[in-house]
């Protein structure tokens, strides 16, 4: 069953550009459409799960999606919204980073199914690599005019920048690459229809046009709109840079939070693209956000969604439990099941202390650990006082004077965790 794409993409607010005609095709039959991913790391990030989500939905309307790899457009270089070239990948590389990208989509898209409309990965580099460059010049490039490349926009702003050294023939060429790519899938796969972002809209109606021009036929495009943030700052990143899919360069702790630090308008934008509730579970939530702005359910909801879909449950129970720890009632116990780099995670930029594990073998006094050896208090007197306040906590449990420290108190083996209050916090660091 053929279900209406265009219309689930419009109340989401993914739609920016629809080819005339492209709605009518996709309600006829199955069609096959695909994305391109950039392959020049081994993992995607945030900024890639528009198009994802894209896939995603196609394939629950019935339709067949088709992610392409461009490691052949990846040894190029897309000028679109670019100032610089980039660098250039082996093929090795690109294989190994080919590998975990699939592996990140197959979260979002079913490869392995046989029905007819399974998921399907390519890579452009498999036949760009035999394709010489005269044999390219000659197939492809003497049907696209140089006035028809100059016309696009990626091209006129990068040549026209003030900033830009200008651009290299190879990145002139890419929009060819890239159309031919449109023109071989609707040859070898009866692929029609080509999706990415606004910024991409150039280099898919290259493809379009190839087809018309050499293939005789009619291919679509389909663009979403690029995402940005209501208050000015890129989608996407973070203080530390990408927000990635990989586990190990973006902890599922700190993705669960950027997404639950969403601002309300931001939110309210991001639940319709980036999960896979329905129209009237999205609109209920935002009803009951607007009712009680405090509460946060639209973002508690879009973390909680996103979080289980590029991670797991696990991964997301475990966000929540750590996200407790700063911001609600947590024990020794809770701390002590957090895996290091999320306990690095929770406690970044809190002040930090090595102190020599020696010590914490003899049994270091709670009064030299916050003032002389921890630095957290300035003086031994302060410390005292605080504790007579009943203030000083040892990984979230209150202690008096008198207490020593001992590898009971460690956290993998290596953190001790201070506190003074509710919000002022020192971590130890046995070496």
């Amino acid at each position: 069953m053929i279900n209406n794409f265009i219309e689930e993409l419009t109340w989401r607010g993914m739609i920016h550009t629809v080819m005339p005609g492209a709605e009518e095709h996709l309600m006829e039959s199955m069609r096959s459409a695909y994305v391109g991913f950039d392959p020049t790391a081994d993992s995607l990030h945030i900024g890639n799960l528009v198009p994802i989500m894209l896939l995603a939905h196609y394939q629950r309307c019935g339709h067949k999606p088709v992610a392409l790899v461009g490691g052949a457009t990846g040894m190029i270089g897309d000028p679109s919204g670019k100032s610089n070239e980039r660098n250039l990948l082996d093929e090795k590389t690109l294989r190994h980073n080919q590998e975990a990208i699939k592996t990140q989509l197959s979260h979002f898209l079913d490869f392995e199914s046989d029905a007819n409309n399974a998921a399907l990965l390519v890579n452009n580099y498999d036949w760009m690599k035999d394709f010489s460059f005269l044999e390219f010049i000659r197939d492809v490039g003497k049907h696209i005019t140089v006035n028809y490349m100059m016309a696009k926009d990626s091209v006129k702003n990068r040549i026209s920048s003030e900033s830009s050294e200008g651009m290299s023939f190879t990145e002139f060429t890419y929009q060819l690459v890239q159309g031919y790519d449109f023109l071989h899938l609707y040859k070898s796969n009866h692929c029609s229809l080509q999706m990415g972002g606004s910024d991409q809209w150039g280099n898919i109606t290259t493809g379009t046009e190839l087809i018309r021009r050499v293939g005789g036929g009619k291919g679509y495009a389909i663009t979403c709109p690029l995402i940005t943030k209501s208050d000015g700052s890129k989608f996407g990143k973070s203080e530390g840079g990408n927000v990635w899919l990989d586990p190990n360069r973006t902890s599922p702790y700190k993705f669960y939070q950027y997404w639950l630090n969403s601002s309300d308008e931001d939110a309210e934008k991001y639940i319709k693209i980036f999960t896979f509730l329905d129209k009237d579970t999205i609109e209920a939530l935002i009803l009951e956000h607007k009712e009680a702005p405090h509460q946060r359910a639209l973002q508690k909801r879009l973390a909680e969604e996103i979080t289980t879909m590029v991670h797991s449950k696990e991964d997301l129970d475990n966000a929540i439990k750590a996200s407790a720890i700063l911001f609600g009632k947590s024990t020794s116990n809770d701390l002590k099941a957090l895996n290091e780099q999320t306990f690095l995670d929770v406690f970044d930029g809190v002040p930090q202390k090595d102190i020599d594990g020696s010590q914490i073998e003899e049994g270091l006094d709670i009064i030299a650990a916050l003032a002389e050896q921890g630095g957290f208090l300035k003086s031994n007197g302060e410390a005292r006082r605080a504790l007579k306040e009943n203030s000083i906590s040892v990984n979230k449990e209150k202690v008096k004077e008198g207490y020593k420290l001992t590898s009971n108190d460690l956290i993998n083996n290596k953190f001790i965790l201070l506190q003074r209050g509710k919000k002022n916090y020192f971590v130890l660091r046995i070496v």
